[in-house]
């Protein structure tokens, strides 16, 4: 199963996701990280996802090409009264500058790929 602890990054994208952190609270943004690590099966099974099973495509990557499986990724989804507000663009937008500003490459800007406005990674 997936892991939702920043214990399980890498000790930089550890640092970054700390920073992304006080960034929201600072800003009045309630945050969830519900995705770090990610097995490499459990990488192969979301690319299933809108391909050979039903429903929407959520990633291009394969095990292997995902930084979840290498400790370098997560996601997240702000929160309202302790509810995800996954379509809430205003706030995905805010929180994507704060990631920027703590060293993250924000999937919300990616073109020509999926576009993940939960996602961030680090851009090395």
């Amino acid at each position: 199963m997936a892991s939702r602890s920043i214990d399980d990054l890498t000790p930089r994208m550890r640092e970054m996701a700390v920073k992304f952190l006080d960034g929201c609270l600072a800003a009045g943004i309630d945050v969830l990280i519900y995705c770090t690590y990610r097995s490499p099966e459990e990488q192969d099974e979301l690319h299933t996802h809108g391909r050979t099973k039903p429903g929407a495509i959520v990633t291009n990557a394969r095990a292997g090409q995902s930084k979840h499986n290498s400790r370098q990724a997560f996601d997240c989804v702000p929160l309202l009264n302790g509810k995800p507000q996954w379509s809430d663009a205003a706030t995905y937008l805010k929180m994507g500058a704060i990631g920027e500003a703590a060293g993250l490459t924000w999937a919300g800007r990616w073109n020509g790929k999926l576009r993940e406005t939960a996602h961030f990674q680090d851009g090395k």
